[in-house]
């Protein structure tokens, strides 16, 4: 059986960066090759994330979390303002975004889709978090 981490790794963590690299330049102004540096990207995936050509299948479905939305603010807040002091901070953000969409299950039917073979199965791995 495959975690539904796969499908994190896959569609979840670029839409992530996506949306936080739009916070960044967007809303905190910063220049790309300066919100590429706080994201560790490079200006060149950067601009991939921008264009929606990585992370955009997946943008909309966490458009609708509010309590992820939030989460993603406060980290571009906090990388914006050099308060993510290491990237281990950052990292812990990530995974509460990455919590936060599985407990509310906004990840179950990308997972699903993704791999047939957990037709039928009553997953609660993700709500049980």
């Amino acid at each position: 059986m495959k975690p539904p981490c796969m499908t994190i790794v896959k569609h979840v963590l670029p839409a992530v960066r996506a949306l936080i690299a739009k916070d960044l330049t967007e809303k905190h102004g910063l220049r790309k090759i300066n919100a590429a540096k706080k994201l560790g990207l490079s200006p060149a995936a950067l601009t991939q994330y921008q264009k929606g050509l990585r992370g955009r299948d997946f943008t909309e479905k966490i458009l609708q979390s509010k309590n992820a939305m939030e989460l993603i603010t406060e980290t571009a807040e906090a990388l914006a303002n050099g308060e993510a002091a290491s990237s281990e901070s950052v990292m812990v953000k990530l995974c509460q975004i990455c919590r936060t969409l599985r407990k509310e299950g906004i990840v179950c039917a990308t997972h699903y889709k993704e791999f047939p073979e957990l037709e039928g199965v009553e997953c609660t791995v993700c709500k049980k978090q």
